[in-house]
């Protein structure tokens, strides 16, 4: 069977790179070639941020109410939620993802083009209280331009909501760079934009790698805003480029995130909790609870039962209903695993279970995999593999569970499981991670904001808030006297 051809989207024309450049994706259960994509060059991407330009200062969309550009997102959210299934299909093809996980968040990220279509006629400014007699002084929020958008593949439609949606609510336009890895899902996605009445140029797809086409959308003129999901080493690149254009940056990256289970803790309920947080999404997803810390009181319980799940985990294609885990996207990502997997051994490291790929025809499978890491300082205890892979740590008491926890470079989430009400408290307020979960992981909602800090990045997305990032203030002086301007060059 021959690949199947995409095209980019510039203007509301769907197009191939200027220079015919193309590049290919493989379906990760299969190791087979199914789909080719235009390789975008530095011209590609200034057409697409001058559409977008254009869009946000003159014509439709720039003459468009509030209301208006809500009602075109909702009508978006309804077109996603019907399309859920074929753009979950196209997305488990391309990534290898469960696709009764894409075709659910098909559904479920609809809710958020909903709530930013609710939300786009509530952005407001305020009038000010000044010092000033006859001043009437208020402030309005404007949009910034043209917003960047870059996201990877592991949660492409989701991560692209949580952007074009407060971007678009704001009355922004964007240039959506989709993962050189897998981007079928977002130009699939990008059928819909004109269907739900949003205006040529408002939404532009770009594909292709770091260099030139993320290179040159992060660092041109033109772009108010930079939204970044990523690795750090990409983020660092991203803030370099932003310096020739002076532009925002916000940085969504990675995580090696805490799962702490204290010994009071539901044991069953937190080894369901460690499994979602680990083996879900086959561990690709930034959040991935990838350091399990145990107190020392119910390690070996614990151990024991998560072991034995991990060990029957039904592995195979993604597409069927009864498969638990499928493959990973990229072949590269199992090599770095293996790599980290041999270093910890070395390191005095124990694998429980897993820790070799699996032979499934020709596909990218790693079995799930649990490690003992007796020293905390190892290298894997703090390295993003975004894979199933599971670092265990032990621990004896509260405070030590705290400096474990926050003994790490990122600070992206956190699990606590502990039936302590007061306990969870202090630690939510202790650890240094933008998301903490409390018996429960992995839960979003287009009504609260996710980030995190230290190499975890910066910023916030999700939530009302996020379309105030979106916009600019600007604060208007108004003099209602009578009596005109006097001199300042008249002594009073």
């Amino acid at each position: 069977m021959m690949p199947k051809s995409y095209s980019m989207l510039i203007d509301g024309a769907w197009v191939a790179a200027q220079d015919g450049k193309t590049f290919s994706s493989i379906n990760p259960a299969t190791g087979e070639i199914w789909a080719t994509f235009p390789e975008a060059s530095a011209d590609d991407v200034d057409r697409a941020v001058q559409a977008a330009y254009r869009a946000v200062h003159s014509g439709a969309w720039a003459s468009m109410t509030a209301t208006a550009r809500g009602h075109c997102l909702r009508r978006l959210g309804d077109l996603v939620a019907e399309h859920a299934e074929s753009l979950g299909e196209v997305e488990t093809t391309d990534t290898g993802k469960m696709f009764k996980e894409t075709r659910w968040q098909g559904q479920y990220i609809a809710e958020y083009f909903q709530y930013y279509g609710g939300c786009a006629d509530k952005i407001h400014g305020t009038t000010l209280p000044v010092d000033k007699p006859e001043m009437f002084v208020f402030t309005e929020r404007e949009p910034l331009g043209v917003i960047a958008a870059i996201v990877p593949w592991n949660s492409q439609l989701f991560l692209s909501a949580v952007k074009i949606g407060p971007a678009l609510a704001a009355g922004n336009t964007v240039v959506l760079k989709a993962s050189e890895h897998a981007p079928a899902a977002i130009l699939e996605f990008g059928q819909l934009v004109a269907q739900a009445g949003i205006p040529d140029g408002v939404v532009n797809i770009v594909t292709g790698g770091g260099v030139p086409c993320g290179k040159a959308l992060t660092s041109h003129p033109l772009v108010a805003r930079v939204s970044f999901t990523g690795g750090a080493g990409a983020a660092k690149q991203v803030v370099c480029n932003s310096a020739e254009n002076f532009a925002e940056v916000s940085l969504e990256l990675g995580g090696k995130s805490p799962f702490i289970v204290f010994e009071d803790a539901d044991i069953d309920s937190a080894v369901n909790g460690s499994v979602a947080g680990i083996f879900g999404a086959s561990g690709q997803s930034c959040v991935a609870g990838s350091r399990l810390l145990l107190h020392e009181a119910i390690a070996d319980e614990f151990l024991l039962k998560i072991q034995n799940i991990a060990e029957n985990v039904k592995i195979g294609d993604p597409m069927k209903d009864d498969t638990e885990m499928g493959p990973l996207c990229t072949a590269a990502q199992i090599a770095h695993i293996e790599r980290e997997i041999a270093h910890a051994v070395l390191e005095g490291g124990r694998v429980l279970c897993g820790g070799a790929r699996v032979k499934i025809g020709a596909g990218q499978f790693f079995a799930p995999t649990i490690i003992e890491c007796p020293d905390p300082k190892m290298r894997i205890v703090d390295t993003e593999l975004f894979g199933p892979v599971l670092s265990v740590v032990r621990f004896r008491n509260e405070s030590e569970a705290i400096e474990l926890a926050n003994r790490s470079r990122y600070g992206l989430a956190a699990g606590i499981f502990t039936r302590d009400n007061a306990r969870a408290l202090r630690m939510s307020k202790a650890l240094e991670a933008g998301i903490v979960y409390v018996n429960t992981y992995r839960a979003i909602s287009p009504i609260a904001e996710f980030g995190g800090m230290k190499d975890s990045g910066h910023g916030r997305e999700s939530g009302f808030q996020a379309m105030y990032d979106y916009t600019r203030s600007k604060t208007v002086w108004m003099n209602t006297s009578s009596e005109p301007l006097g001199s300042m060059f008249v002594a009073r």
